[in-house]
């Protein structure tokens, strides 16, 4: 196989994935909060609150308000944030805890220490914590992919998305990430068959009557 046909087939196979990714998923991702429907919970994704020198992590704030508008729209009985942990960073917490400040009674708010990636957070919302008719929150670039997963696996998740800061150049970074992340996204699902990294006992989820 000459170079220029892998070259070809790389490319090709490369615009086939992202486009799967992105134009698939779109119908199920809402921006105005009155036309979202009420489902059981929501998953928000995590992200760093802080980026680097202390910065505000923008896409951070967006999807905290997001979950919140939900909450207080009555969209969603129950809040489960995924993300990662370490001995110096975590995602978790600080969503936990901003939530709450927010006024999300903490028993409605589930934590999930092993959302290492989206992949992961996305098998261990059903695996773990019982979800499927779920919304998942963040900006709506992010969205695609995950709910890609979430449909792939047989989920019946929406996404709701977060205001999203365009032109700026930590954006820019976030695109181009996530180019390369919806590939592997394509991968996991059709080829590789990834298993989540971390799995384990059930754990229950509060809702409010």
């Amino acid at each position: 196989m000459s170079f220029a046909f892998k070259l070809i087939f790389l490319i090709s196979f490369t615009l086939s994935a992202a486009f799967c990714v992105d134009e698939k998923e779109n119908p199920y991702i809402f921006t105005d909060i009155k036309k979202v429907p009420h489902k059981k919970a929501a998953l928000v994704l995590g992200t760093a609150k802080y980026v680097s020198k202390g910065k505000q992590n923008y896409f951070y704030t967006y999807r905290i308000r997001a979950a919140v508008k939900l909450w207080k729209a009555k969209k969603i009985d129950a809040i489960v944030v995924s993300g990662d942990k370490s001995a110096n960073y975590d995602e978790v917490t600080s969503m936990y805890k901003d939530l709450i400040k927010a006024g999300v009674p903490a028993k409605y708010i589930t934590k999930d220490f092993a959302g290492y990636r989206t992949f992961d957070s996305i098998i261990r919302a059903k695996e773990i914590f019982d979800l499927d008719y779920y919304i998942i929150v963040s900006q709506k670039f992010h969205l695609n992919r995950a709910l890609y997963i979430a449909h792939g696996k047989g989920q019946k998740a929406i996404g709701f998305a977060a205001y999203d800061i365009k032109g700026t150049e930590a954006a820019k970074k976030m695109q181009d990430r996530e180019s390369l992340a919806q590939i592997k996204a394509f991968l996991d699902l059709h080829i590789l068959m990834t298993k989540a990294k971390v799995l384990g006992k059930k754990i229950k989820v509060n809702y409010r009557n």
